[in-house]
Protein backbone atom coordinates (compact mmCIF):
# COMPACT_ATOMS: atom_id res chain seq x y z
CA UNK A 1 0.00 0.00 0.00
CA UNK A 2 1.77 3.94 -1.06
CA UNK A 3 2.44 5.74 1.40
CA UNK A 4 0.12 8.89 2.38
CA UNK A 5 1.66 11.92 0.99
CA UNK A 6 2.53 12.95 4.23
CA UNK A 7 4.32 10.18 5.40
CA UNK A 8 6.61 10.25 1.85
CA UNK A 9 10.42 10.55 1.64
CA UNK A 10 11.14 12.36 -1.50
CA UNK A 11 14.97 12.32 -3.01
CA UNK A 12 17.71 14.03 -1.69
CA UNK A 13 17.82 16.98 -3.99
CA UNK A 14 13.98 17.05 -3.66
CA UNK A 15 14.07 17.53 -0.19
CA UNK A 16 16.89 19.67 0.42
CA UNK A 17 15.48 22.55 -1.85
CA UNK A 18 11.78 22.12 -0.82
CA UNK A 19 12.79 22.16 3.05
CA UNK A 20 15.23 25.59 2.34
CA UNK A 21 12.22 26.96 0.28
CA UNK A 22 10.22 26.69 3.58
CA UNK A 23 13.12 27.92 6.24
CA UNK A 24 13.35 31.06 3.00
CA UNK A 25 9.50 31.14 3.59
CA UNK A 26 9.48 31.37 7.68
CA UNK A 27 13.19 33.30 8.48
CA UNK A 28 11.76 36.62 8.70
CA UNK A 29 9.02 35.36 11.35
CA UNK A 30 11.68 33.81 12.97
CA UNK A 31 14.48 35.91 13.68
CA UNK A 32 12.23 38.86 14.31
CA UNK A 33 11.39 38.35 17.68
CA UNK A 34 14.89 38.27 18.53
CA UNK A 35 15.64 41.04 17.34
CA UNK A 36 12.93 43.34 18.78
CA UNK A 37 13.49 41.76 22.20
CA UNK A 38 17.58 41.48 22.19
CA UNK A 39 17.21 45.42 21.18
CA UNK A 40 14.82 46.54 23.90
CA UNK A 41 17.31 44.30 26.67
CA UNK A 42 20.06 46.82 25.14
CA UNK A 43 21.90 43.32 23.86
CA UNK A 44 25.48 44.30 22.42
CA UNK A 45 25.63 43.32 18.39
CA UNK A 46 27.44 40.00 19.25
CA UNK A 47 24.76 39.07 21.96
CA UNK A 48 22.21 39.73 19.88
CA UNK A 49 23.69 37.64 16.81
CA UNK A 50 24.11 35.08 19.33
CA UNK A 51 20.44 35.45 20.95
CA UNK A 52 18.87 35.09 16.69
CA UNK A 53 21.17 32.12 16.35
CA UNK A 54 20.05 30.59 19.50
CA UNK A 55 16.27 31.19 18.40
CA UNK A 56 16.64 28.98 14.72
CA UNK A 57 18.38 26.47 16.53
CA UNK A 58 15.31 25.96 18.52
CA UNK A 59 13.23 26.43 15.73
CA UNK A 60 14.95 23.72 14.11
CA UNK A 61 14.41 21.27 17.45
CA UNK A 62 10.72 22.23 17.78
CA UNK A 63 10.33 21.39 13.88
CA UNK A 64 11.30 17.84 14.81
CA UNK A 65 9.37 17.54 17.45
CA UNK A 66 6.14 18.44 15.50
CA UNK A 67 7.66 16.97 12.26
CA UNK A 68 9.05 13.56 13.06
CA UNK A 69 7.31 12.83 16.86
CA UNK A 70 8.18 10.88 19.62
CA UNK A 71 5.37 9.09 21.54
CA UNK A 72 2.15 11.24 22.16
CA UNK A 73 4.68 14.36 20.70
CA UNK A 74 3.80 16.00 16.97
CA UNK A 75 1.12 15.95 14.60
CA UNK A 76 3.80 14.64 12.42
CA UNK A 77 1.86 16.61 10.00
CA UNK A 78 4.60 18.92 8.00
CA UNK A 79 5.07 22.03 10.29
CA UNK A 80 7.53 24.81 10.75
CA UNK A 81 7.71 25.58 14.05
CA UNK A 82 9.45 28.92 15.19
CA UNK A 83 8.86 31.62 17.53
CA UNK A 84 5.82 33.18 18.20
CA UNK A 85 5.24 36.87 17.59
CA UNK A 86 2.34 36.87 19.89
CA UNK A 87 4.71 37.11 22.80
CA UNK A 88 6.66 39.91 21.66
CA UNK A 89 4.60 42.89 23.27
CA UNK A 90 4.51 41.12 27.11
CA UNK A 91 7.91 40.38 27.02
CA UNK A 92 8.93 43.67 25.90
CA UNK A 93 6.43 45.01 28.81
CA UNK A 94 8.67 42.54 31.49
CA UNK A 95 11.54 44.16 29.86
CA UNK A 96 10.42 47.56 30.58
CA UNK A 97 9.33 46.45 33.43
CA UNK A 98 12.84 44.73 35.22
CA UNK A 99 15.38 47.66 36.17
CA UNK A 100 18.36 45.27 35.48
CA UNK A 101 17.95 44.70 32.06
CA UNK A 102 20.69 41.76 32.48
CA UNK A 103 17.35 39.92 34.42
CA UNK A 104 15.19 40.73 31.88
CA UNK A 105 16.15 38.05 29.58
CA UNK A 106 16.03 35.37 32.87
CA UNK A 107 12.65 35.97 33.73
CA UNK A 108 11.10 35.99 30.20
CA UNK A 109 13.01 32.13 30.36
CA UNK A 110 11.58 31.44 33.39
CA UNK A 111 8.52 32.58 32.54
CA UNK A 112 8.11 30.53 28.95
CA UNK A 113 9.17 27.34 30.48
CA UNK A 114 6.48 28.12 33.00
CA UNK A 115 3.81 28.44 30.30
CA UNK A 116 5.20 25.71 27.94
CA UNK A 117 5.22 22.98 31.07
CA UNK A 118 1.37 24.10 32.25
CA UNK A 119 0.67 24.19 28.03
CA UNK A 120 2.09 20.37 27.42
CA UNK A 121 -0.26 19.59 30.88
CA UNK A 122 -3.49 20.76 29.30
CA UNK A 123 -2.78 20.05 25.57
CA UNK A 124 -5.23 16.62 25.47
CA UNK A 125 -7.86 18.96 27.47
CA UNK A 126 -7.52 21.77 24.76
CA UNK A 127 -8.15 19.32 21.89
CA UNK A 128 -11.32 18.56 22.84
CA UNK A 129 -12.65 21.78 21.42
CA UNK A 130 -12.35 19.52 18.06
CA UNK A 131 -15.50 18.87 18.03
CA UNK A 132 -16.60 22.97 18.07
CA UNK A 133 -14.41 23.49 14.89
CA UNK A 134 -16.90 22.26 11.75
CA UNK A 135 -16.12 23.71 8.07
CA UNK A 136 -17.98 26.83 8.92
CA UNK A 137 -15.73 27.72 11.43
CA UNK A 138 -12.68 26.24 10.29
CA UNK A 139 -12.75 28.18 6.90
CA UNK A 140 -13.23 31.31 9.02
CA UNK A 141 -10.50 30.61 10.70
CA UNK A 142 -8.22 29.38 7.98
CA UNK A 143 -9.28 32.46 5.30
CA UNK A 144 -8.41 34.73 8.78
CA UNK A 145 -4.97 32.98 9.01
CA UNK A 146 -4.63 34.32 5.34
CA UNK A 147 -5.66 37.73 5.52
CA UNK A 148 -4.00 38.49 8.81
CA UNK A 149 -0.21 37.32 7.52
CA UNK A 150 -1.26 39.88 3.94
CA UNK A 151 -0.09 42.72 5.85
CA UNK A 152 2.80 41.28 6.89
CA UNK A 153 3.94 40.42 3.01
CA UNK A 154 2.82 44.26 1.93
CA UNK A 155 4.80 45.37 4.70
CA UNK A 156 8.04 43.38 3.24
CA UNK A 157 7.70 45.01 0.39
CA UNK A 158 7.88 47.87 1.18
CA UNK A 159 11.36 47.82 2.96
CA UNK A 160 13.01 46.97 5.80
CA UNK A 161 12.61 50.41 8.08
CA UNK A 162 9.62 51.87 8.01
CA UNK A 163 10.99 54.51 9.87
CA UNK A 164 13.19 55.05 6.67
CA UNK A 165 13.00 58.03 4.37
CA UNK A 166 12.73 55.20 1.10
CA UNK A 167 10.44 52.73 2.52
CA UNK A 168 7.39 52.14 0.14
CA UNK A 169 9.30 53.75 -2.72
CA UNK A 170 8.73 52.64 -6.58
CA UNK A 171 11.93 50.70 -6.41
CA UNK A 172 11.10 48.16 -3.46
CA UNK A 173 7.49 47.72 -5.00
CA UNK A 174 9.49 47.29 -8.11
CA UNK A 175 11.40 44.26 -6.99
CA UNK A 176 8.63 43.32 -4.93
CA UNK A 177 6.31 42.91 -8.45
CA UNK A 178 9.53 41.75 -9.96
CA UNK A 179 9.57 38.52 -7.38
CA UNK A 180 5.99 37.80 -7.73
CA UNK A 181 5.92 37.76 -11.32
CA UNK A 182 8.77 35.02 -11.63
CA UNK A 183 6.84 33.13 -8.86
CA UNK A 184 3.47 33.07 -11.38
CA UNK A 185 5.43 33.02 -14.49
CA UNK A 186 7.20 29.76 -12.89
CA UNK A 187 4.24 28.18 -11.77
CA UNK A 188 2.02 28.57 -14.97
CA UNK A 189 4.88 27.49 -17.47
CA UNK A 190 6.82 25.14 -15.63
CA UNK A 191 6.12 21.63 -14.60
CA UNK A 192 7.52 18.91 -11.94
CA UNK A 193 9.86 19.65 -9.73
CA UNK A 194 10.73 23.20 -11.13
CA UNK A 195 7.26 24.40 -10.57
CA UNK A 196 7.25 23.05 -7.04
CA UNK A 197 10.22 25.26 -6.14
CA UNK A 198 9.03 28.40 -7.66
CA UNK A 199 9.18 30.31 -4.43
CA UNK A 200 12.87 29.33 -3.97
CA UNK A 201 13.88 30.08 -7.77
CA UNK A 202 11.59 33.49 -7.48
CA UNK A 203 13.59 34.35 -4.23
CA UNK A 204 17.19 33.71 -5.42
CA UNK A 205 16.80 35.39 -8.89
CA UNK A 206 14.86 38.32 -6.89
CA UNK A 207 17.48 38.88 -4.97
CA UNK A 208 19.83 38.92 -7.78
CA UNK A 209 17.83 41.25 -9.56
CA UNK A 210 17.89 43.52 -6.45
CA UNK A 211 22.10 43.57 -6.15
CA UNK A 212 22.43 46.69 -9.37
CA UNK A 213 19.66 48.77 -7.07
CA UNK A 214 22.04 48.39 -3.55
CA UNK A 215 19.08 46.90 -2.13
CA UNK A 216 21.12 43.14 -1.02
CA UNK A 217 23.25 43.48 1.88
CA UNK A 218 26.05 41.11 1.92
CA UNK A 219 27.84 42.41 4.87
CA UNK A 220 25.50 40.12 7.44
CA UNK A 221 28.22 36.84 5.34
CA UNK A 222 31.29 38.75 5.84
CA UNK A 223 30.96 38.93 9.77
CA UNK A 224 29.09 36.09 10.51
CA UNK A 225 31.09 33.30 12.73
CA UNK A 226 31.58 29.98 10.96
CA UNK A 227 30.83 28.05 14.22
CA UNK A 228 28.52 28.89 16.95
CA UNK A 229 26.38 26.94 19.85
CA UNK A 230 23.64 28.30 21.86
CA UNK A 231 25.18 27.53 25.07
CA UNK A 232 22.67 26.99 27.65
CA UNK A 233 21.95 29.53 30.24
CA UNK A 234 24.20 31.74 28.46
CA UNK A 235 22.08 34.72 29.73
CA UNK A 236 21.83 33.46 33.31
CA UNK A 237 19.60 30.52 34.92
CA UNK A 238 15.88 31.28 34.13
CA UNK A 239 13.83 33.58 36.69
CA UNK A 240 10.51 32.83 38.36
CA UNK A 241 8.69 35.80 38.28
CA UNK A 242 4.83 35.60 39.01
CA UNK A 243 3.61 38.97 36.80
CA UNK A 244 5.48 37.73 33.78
CA UNK A 245 4.02 33.73 34.11
CA UNK A 246 0.79 34.70 33.71
CA UNK A 247 1.69 36.76 30.96
CA UNK A 248 3.11 34.18 29.32
CA UNK A 249 0.71 32.00 30.25
CA UNK A 250 -2.16 34.13 28.05
CA UNK A 251 -0.32 33.88 25.33
CA UNK A 252 0.20 30.43 25.40
CA UNK A 253 -3.49 30.12 25.43
CA UNK A 254 -3.28 32.04 22.43
CA UNK A 255 -0.89 30.29 20.75
CA UNK A 256 -2.65 27.19 21.19
CA UNK A 257 -5.58 28.58 19.91
CA UNK A 258 -3.68 29.17 16.97
CA UNK A 259 -2.22 26.24 16.60
CA UNK A 260 -4.91 24.61 17.04
CA UNK A 261 -6.53 26.18 13.75
CA UNK A 262 -2.92 25.92 12.33
CA UNK A 263 -3.40 22.33 12.43
CA UNK A 264 -7.01 21.84 10.96
CA UNK A 265 -5.94 24.01 8.28
CA UNK A 266 -3.04 22.10 7.04
CA UNK A 267 -5.25 18.62 7.98
CA UNK A 268 -7.31 20.18 5.41
CA UNK A 269 -4.94 21.23 3.00
CA UNK A 270 -2.34 17.78 3.19
CA UNK A 271 -6.33 15.55 3.02
CA UNK A 272 -5.35 14.23 6.01
CA UNK A 273 -7.82 15.81 8.53
CA UNK A 274 -6.51 16.51 12.11
CA UNK A 275 -8.25 14.63 14.87
CA UNK A 276 -8.58 15.03 18.31
CA UNK A 277 -5.39 13.08 18.94
CA UNK A 278 -3.44 14.79 15.94
CA UNK A 279 -3.94 17.84 18.07
CA UNK A 280 -3.42 17.06 21.20
CA UNK A 281 -0.06 15.63 20.24
CA UNK A 282 0.70 18.86 18.59
CA UNK A 283 0.08 20.83 21.48
CA UNK A 284 2.87 18.71 23.12
CA UNK A 285 5.30 19.66 20.37
CA UNK A 286 4.22 23.29 20.99
CA UNK A 287 4.47 23.13 24.45
CA UNK A 288 7.13 21.17 24.94
CA UNK A 289 9.32 22.79 22.23
CA UNK A 290 8.53 26.00 24.24
CA UNK A 291 9.34 24.72 27.28
CA UNK A 292 12.65 23.00 26.62
CA UNK A 293 13.73 26.31 24.01
CA UNK A 294 14.73 28.46 27.34
CA UNK A 295 17.33 26.05 27.97
CA UNK A 296 19.34 27.16 24.71
CA UNK A 297 18.01 30.87 25.35
CA UNK A 298 14.66 30.31 22.76
CA UNK A 299 11.55 31.47 23.26
CA UNK A 300 8.15 30.73 23.30
CA UNK A 301 6.92 28.08 19.63
CA UNK A 302 4.53 27.60 18.14
CA UNK A 303 3.10 26.50 14.78
CA UNK A 304 4.14 28.87 11.82
CA UNK A 305 0.86 29.56 9.52
CA UNK A 306 3.10 31.40 6.48
CA UNK A 307 4.44 27.92 5.73
CA UNK A 308 1.00 26.56 5.26
CA UNK A 309 0.34 28.38 2.26
CA UNK A 310 4.52 27.08 0.89
CA UNK A 311 2.22 23.54 1.44
CA UNK A 312 -0.93 24.64 -0.29
CA UNK A 313 0.88 26.29 -3.17
CA UNK A 314 3.44 23.20 -3.54
CA UNK A 315 1.16 20.79 -3.49
CA UNK A 316 4.44 19.22 -1.52
CA UNK A 317 3.02 17.46 1.56
CA UNK A 318 6.04 15.18 2.46
CA UNK A 319 6.79 16.01 6.48
CA UNK A 320 10.12 14.58 5.93
CA UNK A 321 10.66 18.10 3.89
CA UNK A 322 9.73 20.16 6.36
CA UNK A 323 11.87 17.97 8.86
CA UNK A 324 14.94 18.68 6.32
CA UNK A 325 13.82 22.53 6.57
CA UNK A 326 14.30 21.85 10.53
CA UNK A 327 17.98 20.24 9.97
CA UNK A 328 18.75 23.53 8.10
CA UNK A 329 17.33 25.73 10.88
CA UNK A 330 19.35 23.40 13.30
CA UNK A 331 22.44 24.15 10.82
CA UNK A 332 21.72 27.83 10.68
CA UNK A 333 21.83 27.86 14.98
CA UNK A 334 25.37 26.32 14.78
CA UNK A 335 26.56 28.29 11.58
CA UNK A 336 25.83 31.56 11.81
CA UNK A 337 27.81 32.55 8.39
CA UNK A 338 24.87 29.90 6.78
CA UNK A 339 21.99 31.74 8.71
CA UNK A 340 22.94 35.24 7.56
CA UNK A 341 22.77 33.87 3.15
CA UNK A 342 18.86 33.01 4.31
CA UNK A 343 19.54 37.02 5.94
CA UNK A 344 20.71 38.55 2.55
CA UNK A 345 17.30 38.26 0.56
CA UNK A 346 15.97 41.63 0.30
CA UNK A 347 12.88 42.24 2.41
CA UNK A 348 10.73 43.57 -0.69
CA UNK A 349 11.79 40.11 -2.18
CA UNK A 350 10.26 38.07 0.59
CA UNK A 351 7.29 40.54 0.35
CA UNK A 352 6.59 39.64 -3.14
CA UNK A 353 6.81 36.28 -2.62
CA UNK A 354 4.71 36.27 0.95
CA UNK A 355 1.74 37.64 -1.36
CA UNK A 356 1.73 33.91 -3.22
CA UNK A 357 1.95 32.31 -0.08
CA UNK A 358 -0.67 34.61 2.39
CA UNK A 359 -3.17 34.55 -0.44
CA UNK A 360 -2.83 30.68 -1.00
CA UNK A 361 -4.09 30.11 2.45
CA UNK A 362 -6.94 32.42 2.43
CA UNK A 363 -7.50 30.43 -0.70
CA UNK A 364 -7.27 27.42 0.84
CA UNK A 365 -9.68 28.60 3.86
CA UNK A 366 -12.50 30.06 1.00
CA UNK A 367 -12.19 26.09 -0.29
CA UNK A 368 -13.44 25.13 2.76
CA UNK A 369 -15.75 27.52 3.32
CA UNK A 370 -17.49 26.07 -0.16
CA UNK A 371 -18.36 22.87 2.01
CA UNK A 372 -19.59 24.79 5.04
CA UNK A 373 -22.96 24.99 3.76
CA UNK A 374 -23.72 28.70 3.11
CA UNK A 375 -27.04 28.27 1.74
CA UNK A 376 -27.82 28.35 5.23
CA UNK A 377 -28.27 32.46 6.72
CA UNK A 378 -27.06 31.21 10.20
CA UNK A 379 -23.77 29.83 8.63
CA UNK A 380 -23.32 33.27 6.61
CA UNK A 381 -23.88 34.85 9.17
CA UNK A 382 -20.80 33.20 11.71
CA UNK A 383 -18.73 33.54 8.15
CA UNK A 384 -19.75 37.12 8.41
CA UNK A 385 -19.36 38.71 11.83
CA UNK A 386 -15.91 36.24 12.34
CA UNK A 387 -14.18 37.32 9.52
CA UNK A 388 -14.99 41.15 10.72
CA UNK A 389 -13.99 40.58 14.57
CA UNK A 390 -10.97 38.58 13.07
CA UNK A 391 -10.01 41.79 10.34
CA UNK A 392 -9.96 44.39 13.20
CA UNK A 393 -6.60 44.42 14.80
CA UNK A 394 -5.39 44.73 10.91
CA UNK A 395 -7.83 47.19 9.83
CA UNK A 396 -8.06 49.37 13.25
CA UNK A 397 -4.91 48.35 14.73
CA UNK A 398 -5.76 51.07 17.85
CA UNK A 399 -9.86 49.80 18.07
CA UNK A 400 -8.52 48.24 21.24
CA UNK A 401 -6.12 50.70 22.70
CA UNK A 402 -8.22 51.34 25.89
CA UNK A 403 -8.27 47.86 27.12
CA UNK A 404 -5.50 46.22 29.61
CA UNK A 405 -2.43 45.07 28.06
CA UNK A 406 -3.18 41.81 28.94
CA UNK A 407 -6.59 41.46 27.30
CA UNK A 408 -4.89 42.90 24.10
CA UNK A 409 -2.38 40.16 23.93
CA UNK A 410 -5.84 37.95 23.04
CA UNK A 411 -7.75 41.10 21.49
CA UNK A 412 -4.56 42.22 18.94
CA UNK A 413 -4.22 38.51 17.50
CA UNK A 414 -7.01 38.28 14.80
CA UNK A 415 -6.43 34.84 14.52
CA UNK A 416 -7.76 34.22 18.05
CA UNK A 417 -10.63 36.81 17.97
CA UNK A 418 -12.12 35.14 15.10
CA UNK A 419 -11.57 31.64 15.85
CA UNK A 420 -13.06 32.44 19.26
CA UNK A 421 -16.16 34.60 17.44
CA UNK A 422 -16.55 31.73 14.72
CA UNK A 423 -16.79 29.35 17.88
CA UNK A 424 -19.50 31.07 19.90
CA UNK A 425 -21.31 31.79 17.04
CA UNK A 426 -21.65 28.36 15.77
CA UNK A 427 -22.95 27.22 19.36
CA UNK A 428 -25.63 29.71 19.77
CA UNK A 429 -26.65 29.59 16.04
CA UNK A 430 -26.38 25.62 15.46
CA UNK A 431 -26.28 23.95 19.00
CA UNK A 432 -28.07 25.87 21.35
CA UNK A 433 -31.92 26.16 21.59
CA UNK A 434 -34.78 25.23 19.28
CA UNK A 435 -35.14 28.50 17.56
CA UNK A 436 -35.70 29.30 13.84
CA UNK A 437 -34.49 26.70 11.56
CA UNK A 438 -30.97 27.65 9.55
CA UNK A 439 -32.68 26.73 6.11
CA UNK A 440 -36.07 29.17 6.85
CA UNK A 441 -33.89 32.27 5.25
CA UNK A 442 -31.51 31.75 2.54
CA UNK A 443 -29.21 35.24 3.11
CA UNK A 444 -28.53 37.24 5.70
CA UNK A 445 -30.39 40.16 4.22
CA UNK A 446 -33.51 38.34 3.00
CA UNK A 447 -36.92 38.81 4.80
CA UNK A 448 -38.15 35.57 6.67
CA UNK A 449 -41.28 33.98 5.88
CA UNK A 450 -43.12 35.64 9.28
CA UNK A 451 -41.85 39.01 8.11
CA UNK A 452 -43.39 38.66 4.18
CA UNK A 453 -46.12 37.68 5.56
CA UNK A 454 -46.96 40.55 7.29
CA UNK A 455 -46.10 42.86 4.10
Amino acid sequence: MAAHPVDEKLPALKMATSGLQHVAAMYAGVVAPPLIVGAAVGLSATDLTFLTGACLFTAGLATFLQTLGIWKIGARLPFVNGVTFAGVAPMTAVVASTEDKSDALPIIFGAVIVAGLLGFVAAPFFSKAIRFFPPVVTGSVITLIGVSLLPVAFGWAQGPDPKADDYGSTTFLALAGITLLIVLLLRRFTRGFVKQIAVLLGLIVGTLVAIPFGVTDFSPVAHADVVGFPTPFHFGAPQFQLAAILSLCVVMVVSMTESTADMLALGEIVERPADERTIAAGLRADTLGSALSPLFNGFMCSAFAQNIGLVAMTRIRSRYVVATGGGFLVLMGLCPMAASLIAVVPRPVLGGAGIVLFGSVAASGIQTLMRAGLERDNNVLIVAVSLAVGIIPITAPEFYHAFPETAKIVLDSGISTGCITAVVLNLLFNHLGKGREAHDVTHPMEAGEEIAAVH
